[in-house]
């Protein structure tokens, strides 16, 4: 990909950013209440169980990636569609 595309393909990449960030964090809330009525613990809460605090960070970790692989792959694929050009690779490559 050409710097020109690469350019243009930057407010793509950074509205994506936003849509799964604000996606993601919705997702998880929504997931976590099926898991416990309280929010998520976090390292610096001193009475969180430990299980629940792994738990609960696998879990964040998981939605964040899943949902911004997913608005990422979108993303690129309404930039592709507007200008005839994929930005990025092809394929993954050969091992």
């Amino acid at each position: 990909m050409n710097l020109v595309l690469k350019v243009l393909f930057i407010p793509f990449s950074v509205v994506g950013g936003l849509i799964a960030g604000f996606a993601g964090r919705k997702l998880f809330e929504q997931l976590w209440g099926v898991v416990d009525d309280q929010e998520p613990p976090e390292a610096e809460h001193r009475d969180a169980s430990f299980g629940k605090l792994v738990a609960a960070a696998v879990l964040e970790g998981a939605v964040f990636r899943g949902t911004r692989t997913a608005v990422d792959h979108q993303m690129r694929r309404a930039f592709a569609a507007l200008t005839g050009t994929w930005p990025g690779e092809e394929e993954p490559e050969p091992e």
